[in-house]
């Protein structure tokens, strides 16, 4: 994910805002004093982190998919669960429906990974504030701003994940044996988390989520922009 960011990150910033009409349209500064480097403006890093998302979407959207699957297998004893494994439920899925059946919710997924724009575009918006405006050092800020972009990410995205998650622990139906398909499209889930638990059906496992992701994307963020520095360009 964060390879194929930077990647988006520099081809953004050299192909697309180092066009004046861009530059100037994004930073109005730069009319008066063109930097030597083009830099990439916060919404250029949204832009980015959308790609960024679409783009791991099609390895990520089969996995969880399969991930959501067997997690809600609640039998104790485990020969009355349909998939003993990963491998074997994706050979059910495929045998009985094909990749399409493997790949059902990426629209879900590409839908919620659009959000990606709110973290990434935040998380610039942090690191500059908190570089200009406080003594941190740079990892003190890459913490920081790791953090609270992505709290603001599961604020903004969080509805559409449980909406995601409905879609892909749907039964498949057909040879499988899973049971009847109930949601052919993505507002059929949403409609009907809205019909059965209403504005919190969208909101249920909110907190636990949001607790994990200052910690978890705060020290990941640390470790990738502490290893980008090290780097040479």
């Amino acid at each position: 994910m964060l390879g194929t960011l930077t990647f988006y990150r520099r081809v953004l910033r050299d192909n697309v805002f180092s066009i004046p009409s861009f530059r100037d349209a994004a930073l109005p500064s730069a009319k008066a004093e063109v930097p030597s480097k083009p830099q990439l403006p916060a919404f250029g890093h949204g832009i980015a982190g959308i790609l960024a998302g679409w783009t791991v979407s099609f390895i990520a959207a089969p996995v969880e998919h399969v991930k959501a699957r067997l997690q809600i297998q609640y039998a104790v004893d485990k020969s009355k669960r349909l998939y003993s494994g990963p491998i074997d439920c994706c050979t059910k899925i495929l045998r009985s429906h094909g990749f399409h059946g493997l790949y059902h919710g990426l629209a879900a997924t590409l839908l919620f990974r659009t959000f990606f724009f709110f973290w990434w575009g935040s998380y610039e918006i942090f690191t500059r504030l908190l570089s200009s405006r406080t003594s941190l050092s740079a990892p003190a800020v890459n913490f920081w701003a790791g953090g609270l972009s992505a709290q603001v990410f599961w604020i903004t995205s969080y509805p559409s994940d449980v909406v995601k998650q409905r879609i892909m622990t749907d039964p498949l139906g057909g040879t499988l044996g899973d049971g009847d398909r109930r949601f052919f499209r993505w507002k059929d889930a949403a409609k009907e988390i809205w019909r059965t638990d209403g504005v919190r059906g969208y909101w249920r496992g909110f907190l636990p989520c949001f607790m994990r992701a200052f910690p978890a994307n705060a020290v990941a963020l640390l470790a990738f922009e502490s290893v980008m520095r090290a780097l040479p360009e």
